[in-house]
């Protein structure tokens, strides 16, 4: 695909990141299901833990349709049931990863939808921080925690 982000950018520490173009994550939250998080393939960098439907953004592509289209490829998730709520970003200077929270106006079912996941599910928001999660994602959590709509 021309255009297509999907490639590692290694920093100057010698991380790598995934998303030539940056990354963007979905952060669903349905007030009585809690958030939408995935378990991340055994195989998928920092595999077996748990957090957003997610990846590389395309050329010229928003965070938000990078997030959306993500979360729909890797867990079905339908934009039209979303009311985007906030955008959280971190910004190294030479790669960046926009958290789009969206609170879900009606309850769906999550199906997975590519090899990226081992499972996606509705996980309570007092539950979250009990399962082994992404880095980045613990990281951040607390912060977008704090502002999800109760």
């Amino acid at each position: 695909m021309s255009g297509s982000g999907d490639a590692w950018v290694h920093g100057p520490d010698g991380r790598k990141f995934w998303g030539r173009f940056g990354a963007a994550g979905l952060l669903v939250h349905e007030p009585e299901l809690g958030v939408l998080l995935q378990h991340r393939a055994l195989w998928s960098h920092f595999g077996d833990t748990w957090g957003l439907p997610g990846g590389a953004r395309h050329e010229h592509e928003s965070a938000v349709a990078a997030a959306m289209r993500e979360a729909d490829e890797e867990a079905g998730v339908p934009a039209e049931l979303l009311q985007v709520q906030f955008t959280s970003v971190l910004d190294l200077g030479f790669w960046s990863y926009t958290t789009v929270v969206a609170e879900a106006m009606e309850p769906f079912q999550p199906v997975i939808g590519d090899p990226e996941s081992i499972t996606v599910r509705w996980v309570p928001v007092a539950a979250v921080e009990t399962y082994p999660l992404h880095p980045g994602f613990a990281l951040s959590w607390p912060e977008l925690r704090a502002r999800l709509r109760s």
